[in-house]
């Protein structure tokens, strides 16, 4: 995948599951993304949400093995808990990430347990995250990546206290909103979250669609 800089491991994960290249939403948001800013990211259904988030958090993190979470990622639910720990395995064949998920019907004490022993990213919904990171200490110092994946779906079941409670636990981090519509719901938590956000806007055909007052990171 013809992207700058990026990490070999993730590379060879990349091509081995045939992704030799990437997406006009990759190819947008990579640069952005891999500096640490803050970013809205809006594209449509289908357009590789998800595979951006998983591939820029493994491009962040790999190689660099420590005891507490460094990327945390809220999803709406347990099949989006599931299908994204399956494309870390995937595409983070190579890596040494440990990658954990949870969600509403597991095991609570076995959860917090497991986490307590030592990953890298933590990927869960709304609820779980919010009840374990309230009943357990956990050391979010070390947090690089704060990501909400299909905000939308989220925020229409009212979660922005449980987002804002974790968010809020969390002193500085690159926090990342991903989402197929811009609602005033999404506007005003992002309002509250990020600190100076890059803001994307992809249309149906993948071509990126700017904010005239935006000003565009620069290549490293």
């Amino acid at each position: 995948m013809k992207l700058k800089k990026i990490n070999e491991k993730l590379q060879d994960g990349l091509i081995e599951n045939g992704l030799t290249e990437a997406n006009a939403l990759q190819m947008e948001t990579f640069s952005t993304i891999k500096s640490g800013a803050d970013a809205i990211i809006v594209s449509p259904k289908g357009s590789g949400k998800t595979t951006t988030i998983v591939l820029n958090v493994i491009q962040q993190l790999a190689g660099k093995a420590e005891e507490s979470p460094r990327a945390l990622i809220i999803v709406e639910d347990k099949e989006k808990v599931l299908a994204m720990e399956e494309l870390f395995a995937k595409y983070g064949k190579y890596t040494n990430l440990e990658v954990y998920g949870v969600h509403d019907k597991g095991d609570m004490d076995y959860d917090k347990n497991y986490v307590s022993t030592g990953i890298d990213v933590l990927i869960g919904t709304p609820t779980k995250l919010s009840d374990m990171f309230s009943t357990a200490g956990y050391n979010v110092n070390r947090l690089r990546m704060f990501i909400l994946d299909d905000a939308d779906p989220i925020l229409k079941l009212r979660h922005e206290t449980k987002i804002m409670r974790i968010s809020n636990s969390i002193a500085k981090t690159q926090r990342l909103i991903f989402t197929e519509n811009l609602t005033e719901r999404i506007e005003i938590l992002a309002d509250k979250m990020l600190l100076e956000p890059y803001f994307f806007d992809m249309d149906e055909e993948g071509e990126e669609e700017l904010d005239e007052e935006e000003d565009q990171i620069e290549e490293e």
